[in-house]
């Protein structure tokens, strides 16, 4: 009988989910999605096969599952880091800081693209958590025009063209480079909606 992980089933099933998604996330840095199977991920995980199945039929389930948990995860983080900031600049600032952070959960290297390597039906599935994410985004940016702060623009246009460039942008795990990096991505993402960035924290009149 397989060991129950946690004090009820109900944890012993989000434990064993949580160490599914830690195991596909570390092989996907590893060795890129198209590469690793269900029984290589049940392995780095430390459950047996049949676990995986009891959570997800197939690999791109897991997939999915995985998305949809870093992504309530990641709009839960968002959403408290911009409880309280009323100037939509400095919600712009702290939204591309977040982006950056989250960015490896829709572009885990090596190997092909995920869009080459899924079906259409996950496809579809994983551009709706990318909405998800956007959707604050939107939001920010039309309370920016709405209060003079931004100029009027083409949000159809300009949001996925701002998460293009942050999920493209490479940025160092950690240290000065790191900072520099950051500070000067939330600089290029202030001057591509209008604003100078040496005034961000300044009302311009």
């Amino acid at each position: 009988m397989p060991k129950i992980i946690g004090a009820t089933l109900a944890e012993h099933r989000e434990q064993v989910r949580l160490r599914l998604f830690t195991a596909l996330s570390t092989l996907m840095e590893r060795e890129g999605f198209d590469a690793i199977t269900l029984a290589d991920i049940a392995a780095e995980a430390g459950v047996g096969r049949t676990a995986v199945y009891n959570h997800f039929p197939d690999k791109e389930s897991l997939l999915l599952g995985f998305i949809e948990h870093e992504t309530t995860s990641y709009i839960a983080a968002l959403e408290e880091s911009l409880a309280g900031l009323e100037d939509p600049v400095e919600q712009l600032r702290t939204y591309v800081q977040q982006q950056i952070h989250l960015k490896r959960v829709y572009h885990l290297a090596p190997g092909p693209d995920l869009r080459t390597v899924v079906s259409r039906a996950t496809m579809m599935r994983l551009r709706e958590h990318i909405q998800q994410v956007e959707a604050p985004l939107r939001r920010i940016l039309v309370l920016g025009i709405a209060t003079g702060r931004f100029p009027r623009q083409d949000l159809d246009a300009v949001v996925p063209l701002i998460n293009s460039c942050l999920s493209a942008r490479n940025v160092p795990e950690d240290g000065p480079g790191r900072t520099r990096a950051i500070d000067e991505t939330v600089a290029f993402v202030m001057r591509a909606v209008g604003v100078d960035p040496h005034l961000v924290g300044r009302r311009t009149a």
